[in-house]
């Protein structure tokens, strides 16, 4: 097995993430990450993100994995029903945000994490949130997935395989930790300075959970229409493409290089600034 293959694995990973079906649970996710925990410093941020970050990927793979190994033979009647989860799940998206405009707080987010009181997103929920992202996205990447991963799994060795499929996990999980580090350092930065802000933060999430949610339902409603013979035209779908391009186009052309130099980057900077408040701390 070369290293194009491999490469070309860590590319589709990153560029599953930002795919036309479920780009738009990217926010939702990232949003996740601010809503809540209204004490920073107790988790650091870093590890909160990357904890998270982690368990959803391994979510989003694992469905990608059990839907390329083990429902390929019955693929064409499971993906006949993939719109319609999309309808669902982009409707309780956007109830979870209405929820949060309301100021309250989402239920099963939280378990123990290091420290007196300290939380941290719960990992099966984030694992959860990943199952349902791929789902939503299984129409627009289960192709290159197949192409790759699969392929590699049943035509080479089954290490080569393995491998080709970590290198995807791998490469989803670069992007969107990156995103997530820098959402997480950024909230962390920005309660420092400003209590009041939690509040604020986690009903701007919910604004997010409303809006993806409804354009993930409605995304769903229009894959559901184009299985009936439908018009391909739609003037929302085609708005958010343009951004969905344009998210892929950045993707693509930083590549993975520069993804894994600013995922360490912001760790390093994350580490750093959690190592500065606690000699603070404990100086004062």
């Amino acid at each position: 097995m070369t290293e194009v293959p491999y490469a070309l694995a860590l590319t589709a990973g990153m560029l599953a993430a930002v795919n036309p079906c479920g780009f738009a649970l990217l926010p939702v996710y990232l949003s996740l990450l601010t809503v809540g925990d209204d004490a920073p410093g107790r988790v650091p941020a870093v590890r909160r993100a990357l904890l998270a970050t982690a368990a959803m990927t391994a979510g989003f793979v694992a469905v990608f994995g059990v839907f390329g190994l083990v429902l390929l033979p019955v693929a064409g009647a499971v993906h006949a029903y993939l719109p319609w989860f999309t309808v669902v799940l982009g409707v309780a998206v956007a109830v979870a945000g209405v929820w949060l405009l309301a100021g309250r707080t989402l239920p099963g987010l939280r378990l123990p994490g290091t420290g007196r009181g300290a939380v941290t997103r719960s990992v099966p929920s984030m694992m959860l949130f990943g199952a349902g992202y791929a789902l939503a996205s299984l129409g627009c990447t289960v192709g290159p997935f197949l192409a790759i991963v699969v392929a590699g799994l049943r035509g080479g060795s089954p290490l080569a395989g393995a491998g080709l499929f970590v290198a995807y996990a791998v490469g989803m999980g670069l992007l969107v930790g990156v995103a997530a580090l820098a959402v997480a350092l950024a909230r962390t930065s920005l309660l420092a300075r400003m209590r009041r802000a939690a509040p604020a933060l986690s009903r701007a999430g919910g604004m997010i959970m409303v809006v993806a949610g409804l354009y993930v339902a409605y995304y769903g409603w229009y894959e559901t229409r184009l299985a009936g013979g439908g018009d391909p035209s739609d003037p929302v779908v085609s708005a958010a493409g343009t951004v969905q391009h344009w998210l892929a186009d950045v993707a693509g052309r930083a590549g993975v290089t520069v993804f894994a130099l600013l995922l360490a980057a912001l760790t390093t900077a994350g580490l750093f600034a959690g190592w500065r408040r606690r000699t603070s701390r404990s100086t004062s």
